[in-house]
């Protein structure tokens, strides 16, 4: 019996060599086989070590089912997600850890058009099958193992999104975390007038500097530094397989992702007025309060990549967006891009003037918590259900779409907990004030220690 802890419910992710080897790979490729039955399927993999070894063993799996593996080689997860829906593959599998330490790794899988493979569209069935060994036979005429040059139409569909006669020079600085976004900034590079201040830029799966994960605070210290030192227009930085970005204005301050979500329903809305825009429930004030006054029509949805790319499927939105800094696009078939939004967001700077004036007004509207993880003595869900008892009864709304979500005249917050560990996950966000919104922050964290 392999061990199978690798399987989560949005991806496959594990430590070497006991989680995931390439024996499970080359098994897992089988159980894909057997899930989706594809012709032609592309694999990707990150700048990990392991990862070279681990994608040739998924090619063989799926060469050995008879589908003709296509190779991308070394590139970051929407990657794949591009080369499945632009040469209208059946399927895509990026051997990728993103943001876990250097020694493990995993997949991220999915079907035709992209469609995500999760616990409840696959994973579990493939594991399944794992368990029971009931994979499919060698095939009579093994697949063909061929090589898959993306670069160019890639580039061409990021480059899109943005009118280049408007830009002008802004000095950027751009931190992959010694991951794999450098590759595409400097294939991006000829194409942009931007001077690119470039730090811990070349790919080691090594992580000299880190485990590039800028969501951790102590890892945005180093952007922020450049920043402020060289006097640069923006900072960005992204983790390992680059599908979040994230942003520092001209001072050097971190951005929450929450107010990156306002700012790009804004860009789509006037592109496409009444389009509709679906974000998470996490915070949402500000998101409503652009999304409404521009016409267009807010989807709430539960936080998770599966289920925002099932929604904005279902309603045809034309973008998503995530607080956790994941941004989702219809034309890149609505699923997640750590591209697309810095490109989107430099021509909004270009055009209107520094990140912090287009940021600063709604973060004084509506100022926030950011999230914060508190582990727990008692049972998370136990506890959710005594923090709603306790203030209920004074809301004007409760939302249980992801946790508990409860709203006031003046502030709200949403609580989840953790579904494997005793951890529960708390945003705050209040109207114009700052002082309240800190105060109601302490007052939950003191409620849950109780």
């Amino acid at each position: 019996m392999p061990n199978l802890n690798a399987f989560k419910a949005y991806d496959i992710r594990g430590r070497i060599p006991d989680e995931i080897n390439d024996a499970l790979a080359y098994d897992i490729a089988r159980a894909f086989c057997a899930l989706t039955n594809p012709r032609r399927v592309v694999v990707g993999y990150d700048i990990r070590l392991t990862s070279p070894e681990l994608a040739a063993a998924v090619r063989r799996g799926l060469a050995d089912c008879g589908c003709e593996a296509l190779d991308i080689g070394l590139w970051g997860t929407e990657a794949v997600y591009f080369a499945t829906f632009a040469y209208a593959l059946d399927g895509g599998i990026m051997v990728t850890a993103s943001h876990n330490p250097a020694d493990y790794n995993g997949m991220k899988l999915v079907r035709a058009e992209a469609r995500p493979v999760s616990e409840t569209s696959g994973l579990a069935e493939m594991r399944t099958r794992l368990e029971q060994g009931t994979l499919p036979p060698p095939a009579t005429e093994p697949g063909r193992q061929s090589a898959l040059d993306i670069r160019t139409r890639y580039i061409e569909h990021l480059l899109g999104y943005i009118d280049r006669r408007k830009l002008r020079k802004l000095k950027v600085v751009v931190n992959p975390g010694n991951g794999g976004a450098g590759a595409v900034i400097d294939a991006l590079e000829p194409y942009l007038p931007f001077e690119f201040i470039k730090v811990n830029f070349p790919p080691d799966g090594t992580f000299p500097n880190g485990i590039p994960n800028p969501m951790l605070e102590e890892n945005r210290a180093a952007t922020a530094a450049v920043v402020r030192r060289s006097g640069a227009d923006v900072g960005l930085a992204w983790d390992g397989d680059y599908d979040r970005c994230f942003f520092f204005d001209e001072q050097g301050r971190f951005i929450e992702g929450y107010y990156l979500v306002g700012l790009l329903a804004q860009v789509f809305l006037e592109r496409e007025p009444g389009a509709r825009i679906v974000h998470d429930p996490r915070l949402l004030w500000n998101t409503l309060d652009i999304v409404r006054a521009h016409g267009g029509t807010p989807v709430l949805c539960r936080s998770g990549h599966a289920f925002i790319k099932q929604k904005m499927r279902e309603v045809d939105a034309a973008y998503g967006g995530e607080m956790s800094a994941h941004h989702y696009f219809r034309a890149f078939s609505y699923c997640d891009s750590g591209m697309i939004p810095w490109l989107l967001t430099l021509a909004l700077i270009a055009e209107r003037g520094p990140l912090s004036a287009l940021i600063e007004p709604r973060m004084r509207r509506f100022p926030v918590s950011g999230e914060i993880n508190r582990r727990l003595n008692g049972d998370s869900k136990a506890i959710l259900a005594r923090i709603e008892r306790e203030y209920a009864p004074a809301a004007i709304a409760v939302d249980h779409t992801d946790g508990l979500s409860l709203e006031f005249p003046e502030w709200r917050f949403n609580l989840r907990g953790s579904n494997t560990e005793p951890l529960v996950r708390l945003n705050v966000e209040s109207r114009a004030s700052e002082a309240l919104m800190r105060a109601k922050t302490e007052e939950i964290l003191s409620r849950l220690e109780v």
